[in-house]
């Protein structure tokens, strides 16, 4: 249920998104908990491990439910390589030696440079090894339910076990926010998946499963274009739908660049830019903004593209039908029939024996199966969007519930939706639950 906020009064509003005056507001209310409970973190993929490291360093009682770099581990393909550059991936504590570089070196493994993209396997490994080193006894049983109670919440496990928590930090992956468009439905009326006619890229480790067959792979970023190559070096026979009218690459990366191209393009975790270097340098500024403007920057400030190291196992290996638009899609037997619209070198249809959605993900609480609705329908949400409003301290408006991730993007911008924004998020959720939370 999406809740508006035009009701509340403007300065109210404007005081939701600063985190000053939401730590005042919660000083008002006391404590975010109880004595002897704990702050819960619901998810140990990276957003989730660097809130705990945080947490830990500070002293606070934090127990992590999930499993290790669960969705790395389960929703990416065998083969991937990260987007991110070795500088963009390091995960968050307060500790100087828990970046990507320290884990190698550990390893007596080489540093890796931003001309070595990093493979997936490299990245789980590292999370790994960060879990047991900062967190330490992150707990495997999967979180079932949140439930409000006058101590704060009761969070539920999937043995049933319940844990009395002071606050919650929700940093679950993405697998339950995949999206699929609903022209492509039709082709799996009881949900996809690999067995049926229509998967998303989210529901593979290994795409040789369709060596041999036809795969129509729709969409035009990173996921689809990877996805297409390595679908086409298993023996697959890929043909990506792309609806922008080119696909866009990365560039290569430079080592060492001009002054003046560095000051015209300056860095930053996302890529190169003024507008990029400025999202990342200043998340809580675009918190600040309407949520118009919030909205607008979450869905176009990075659009969809390949990294640089994947061009040459696309380009005239793999057929790309770009500025093409799915109409329907049919089965037709046991393959599945899609129309296609766009220019004249677009097929009018394209029969494929299995459609594979490389669709994005979509934020919108209402599909995060252990928020009940009575307690998701108390979170006021970002008008428009599915997304919950949250402070400058990442707190909704449930208090001592707080979201990160890709969840807090529609609030904070697309820096959220990336491993580099885990130090922002961990420092201003700890942050504030020093000041609330009680000691054991």
């Amino acid at each position: 249920m999406t809740q508006s906020i035009s009701r509340w009064p403007h300065a109210s509003a404007k005081r939701a998104t600063d985190e000053h005056a939401s730590d005042e507001h919660a000083s008002a209310r006391g404590p975010a908990g109880r004595r002897g409970r704990t702050v819960v973190v619901v998810g140990a993929g990276p957003y989730g491990l660097s809130v705990a490291a945080h947490l830990r360093e500070r002293g606070i009682p934090v127990r992590v439910f999930g499993e290790v770099m669960g969705s790395w581990r389960h929703a990416m393909a065998t083969g991937m390589y990260l987007k991110s550059t070795p500088a963009a991936t390091d995960l968050s504590t307060p500790r100087a030696d828990g970046r990507l570089a320290d884990f190698r070196r550990e390893r007596a493994e080489p540093e890796l440079t931003e001309l070595t993209p990093i493979p997936c396997e490299v990245f789980v490994a590292y999370g790994m090894w960060f879990a047991a080193r900062f967190v330490d006894g992150v707990d495997p049983r999967r979180v079932t339910s949140v439930e409000r109670d006058p101590g704060g919440f009761t969070v539920r496990l999937d043995d049933g076990e319940p844990v009395p928590a002071s606050a919650v930090v929700v940093a679950t992956g993405l697998g339950a926010l995949a999206h699929v468009p609903g022209e492509l439905g039709g082709l799996a009326p009881q949900g996809p998946g690999p067995d049926t006619l229509l998967s998303h890229t989210s529901h593979h480790t290994d795409l040789s499963r369709y060596a041999g067959m036809r795969v129509a792979v729709v969409g035009g970023g990173q996921s689809a274009l990877e996805s297409a190559a390595l679908l086409h070096e298993a023996g697959a026979r890929p043909s990506v739908l792309v609806r922008a009218p080119r696909v866009r690459w990365g560039d290569t990366p430079v080592l060492e660049r001009p002054l003046l191209n560095r000051l015209a393009r300056p860095a930053s975790p996302l890529g190169t830019g003024w507008i990029l270097a400025g999202l990342c340098a200043a998340p809580q500024a675009v918190s600040r903004l309407p949520s118009p403007a919030r909205l607008l920057i979450h869905r176009r400030a990075l659009g969809p593209s390949g990294g640089w190291w994947l061009r040459d196992r696309v380009e005239g290996v793999v057929p790309v039908h770009t500025g093409c638009r799915v109409e329907r899609a049919d089965p037709a037997g046991e393959r599945a029939r899609l129309t296609l619209t766009g220019p004249g070198d677009v097929p009018r249809e394209l029969v494929a024996d299995h459609v594979l959605a490389a669709t994005g993900y979509r934020v919108d609480l209402d599909v995060l199966p252990f928020l009940p609705p009575p307690l998701r329908g108390t979170v006021v949400r970002v008008p428009g969007s599915g997304a919950p409003r949250l402070t400058g301290a990442f707190e909704s408006s449930v208090p001592g519930l707080y979201f990160t991730g890709i969840l807090a993007a529609p609030m904070f911008g697309p820096m959220l939706r990336f491993v580099a924004g885990t130090g922002f998020a961990a420092r201003r959720i700890t942050r504030h639950l020093a000041r609330h939370a009680p000691r054991p």
